[in-house]
C-alpha cells in the first residue's frame, strides 16, 4: 500500500479501517494514531480491485507499524456481502 510510503517517522498504536464496495472496486480508508502522543496521526485512502487486496492493504499497514490485532478496528460495507463467501 503506497498510502504511507512518505510518512514521517511516527509510531502508531491504533488503526481504524473502513472498506467500502463501490461498484467493481473497494475504497480503503484508514486512520492511524498514537494514543500516547496526540500529534502522531495519519490518514489516507486508496482503491483496491478486490476485497482480498483491500484487506491485505490493511494487514500490511498493521504489520509495518507493529499494530496488534486488538488495536485494529474495521468497518466493512458491501453491496452483496454474501457474494464470494462460504456459507
Amino acid at each position: 500500500m503506497n498510502l504511507f510510503n512518505n510518512a514521517p517517522n511516527f509510531s502508531f498504536t491504533r488503526l481504524y479501517a473502513h472498506i467500502v464496495e463501490e461498484g467493481e472496486t473497494f475504497t480503503v480508508r484508514v486512520r492511524m494514531l498514537n494514543h500516547l502522543k496526540r500529534g502522531e496521526s495519519a490518514y489516507g485512502e486508496e482503491i483496491a480491485a478486490t476485497f482480498e487486496m483491500a484487506s491485505l492493504m490493511v494487514g500490511s499497514l498493521a504489520s509495518r507499524f507493529s499494530i496488534p490485532q486488538n488495536c485494529i478496528s474495521m468497518k466493512i460495507v458491501m453491496n452483496h456481502f454474501k457474494d464470494g463467501t462460504l456459507h
